[in-house]
């Protein structure tokens, strides 16, 4: 097996943030179910602290910094999610907290992170420029950089999400996650093939940001211009991942495939996610529904869990959806 969290990690993450989160429910979902043909169970981790997943990561690299450590202050850089569950763990803790954001990252998450106090810099359009500047700058102050999926604390704490779901789950066939950089996608499926290896774990990912898919399809790190990128909704999962991240080796060797969704089937996700469940899930937590809706056959028959990684929209990309869906 690749270098890499195992399932004590994960089982040690949940004892050590248990208490400090939320225990979100997973709903099964009539309607998605009725979609696809199959038995849809959502974990609904929009209802998550900070509105997002991220929180449980956080919280369990944070409680293991040494006083030194929290002395020096953290360095982190975020599309929105994470830099909010740093910034909770930090003021919890009383730690100084740098995040970098890029300019793509939604208001709504900007007005949040600043709220927990942390010092906020907007930098690059997409998350890897914004990484790049937080690893410079955690050099420049000689504070610690958390990073927000290549980090084997991070990695595990999100495996608490899988941990949840196969307690009230255990016979779950596949598995639906948001992919980004990877650290969910790893968490969970270090967690679901340690105690079922036949579960099918499948990444979702928007055809407008195809990084990790097509450096998962190639077997090797595929790096692909901001240019040759559209615009997309699902904006946490835009970007691509650190060359040689631990993430990469585990989604390789653990994960059976990588699906894309088209953007305007992201958006419906979201718009029946709240007719028929009212939750609002973000572009990056429909994806799983997304994916559902687009291969039907793929899911017939089968138990699926899909996760809802987060809830935090800008309100105006919420209405302006309602209005063209109306």
């Amino acid at each position: 097996m690749v270098q890499g969290p195992r399932f004590k990690d994960i089982y040690l993450a949940h004892r050590r943030i248990k208490g400090l989160i939320r225990r979100t429910p997973l709903e099964y979902s009539p309607f998605f179910s009725e979609t696809c043909g199959g038995e849809v169970y959502m974990k609904l981790e929009n209802l998550q602290l900070t509105g997002a997943y991220k929180i449980r990561g956080a919280l369990n690299k944070m409680l293991q910094l040494d006083d030194e450590e929290r002395e020096r202050g953290v360095v982190t850089a975020s599309s929105g999610n994470h830099a909010q569950g740093i910034g909770y763990a930090a003021k919890m803790l009383g730690v100084k907290a740098l995040v970098v954001v890029p300019s793509i990252t939604p208001k709504t998450k900007i007005e949040a992170i600043k709220r927990y106090g942390v010092d906020l810099i907007i930098h690059g359009r997409i998350f890897d420029e914004a990484e790049l500047r937080a690893h410079e700058l955690a050099g420049e102050l000689s504070r610690i950089y958390i990073s927000a999926y290549n980090d084997f604390d991070i990695i595990a704490g999100a495996g608490t999400v899988g941990l949840e779901m196969i307690e009230e789950e255990p016979d779950l066939e596949v598995i639906l996650c948001p992919v980004g950089s990877g650290g969910l996608l790893s968490g969970i499926s270090i967690l679901f093939k340690s105690l079922n290896p036949e579960i099918e774990i499948l990444g979702v990912q928007s055809k407008a940001s195809p990084v990790i898919c097509e450096s998962f399809k190639r077997g090797e790190y595929v790096e692909i211009p901001i240019e040759e990128m559209e615009e997309s909704i699902a904006e946490s999962l835009y970007g691509g991942f650190e060359r040689g991240a631990i993430t990469f080796d585990i989604v390789k060797e653990l994960v059976s495939d990588i699906m894309l969704v088209k953007e305007v089937d992201i958006k419906t996700a979201i718009c029946l996610l709240l007719e028929h469940h009212h939750q609002v899930a973000e572009g990056a937590g429909a994806v799983g529904l997304a994916a559902l809706m687009e291969d039907e056959e793929r899911f017939k028959g089968k138990k699926v869990g899909t996760i809802i990684s987060g809830g935090n929209i800008d309100i105006s990309s919420l209405r302006e959806l309602l209005i063209e869906k109306r």
